[in-house]
């Protein structure tokens, strides 16, 4: 018991996180199962944004991005891991209180898909596992905006500006990949960027008030 207490003094934002996400896991499977009507998510602009099935595997590789930087700032930084994890579960908590208030969806997705390939059924089971509802604001653009600015701050990643490089490549790929395989509505992408900017005014801005202090806010989980 002593080693687990340990253990959770030293990683204690990837210990709330996981925390977290267990919470979060929960209440998004809740609202996936629940019953009723939605409302529809559309923007004009998404009947001119083509259908292109490589990427699913950005889309995919989300998962991946997401854990494996909070795992490896938590343990390498701990200052800025502090300051991601409350970014994440501000915006993930906001979304849950979004769609459980407003149930929402989209009828973006193909009928049928104009290509037969390895893609294409990738993206056949992607559907069949996840509904088109609860999309207002993407997770996926939040969390992948989330990831670029840890990334862009970290002092782990100063000096490797190949490995930085490749990780905002890979976050702008994501984003664009959430609108390109008909998963969100260009207007969930939006908005999750709106959300990312007032969160980050949050954990990362100036205080209200405050004259020449640069004091930020920091989410914090210290005795």
């Amino acid at each position: 018991m002593k080693n687990i207490g340990q253990f959770i003094r030293k990683y204690r934002s990837l210990f709330v996180m996981g925390v977290y996400a267990v919470f979060y896991l929960i209440a998004f499977a809740y609202l996936e199962q629940r019953d009723g009507a939605i409302h529809e998510i559309h923007f004009a602009i998404d009947a001119y944004i083509p259908f292109c099935e490589i990427f699913i595997i950005p889309y995919l590789m989300w998962f991946g991005y997401v854990a494996l930087t909070v795992c490896f700032l938590c343990i390498k930084d701990q200052e800025e891991s502090e300051k991601l994890v409350g970014f994440l579960m501000m915006g993930m908590t906001i979304f849950i209180v979004v769609s459980a208030i407003y149930p929402n969806g989209h009828h973006l997705r193909p009928a049928m898909f104009p290509r037969d390939n390895i893609f294409t059924r990738m993206i056949a089971v992607l559907y069949a596992a996840d509904t088109p509802t609860n999309v207002l604001p993407s997770i996926h653009v939040y969390n992948s905006i989330a990831i670029m600015i840890a990334v862009k701050r970290s002092k782990c990643f100063r000096g490797h500006r190949i490995i930085s490089g490749l990780m905002h490549a890979l976050g702008i790929s994501i984003i664009c990949a959430t609108v390109l395989i008909k998963q969100h509505s260009m207007l969930d992408v939006i908005l999750a960027f709106i959300l990312s900017a007032l969160i980050y005014s949050i954990c990362y801005g100036v205080r209200v008030g405050e004259k020449n202090t640069h004091k930020r806010y920091s989410f914090s989980i210290k005795n």
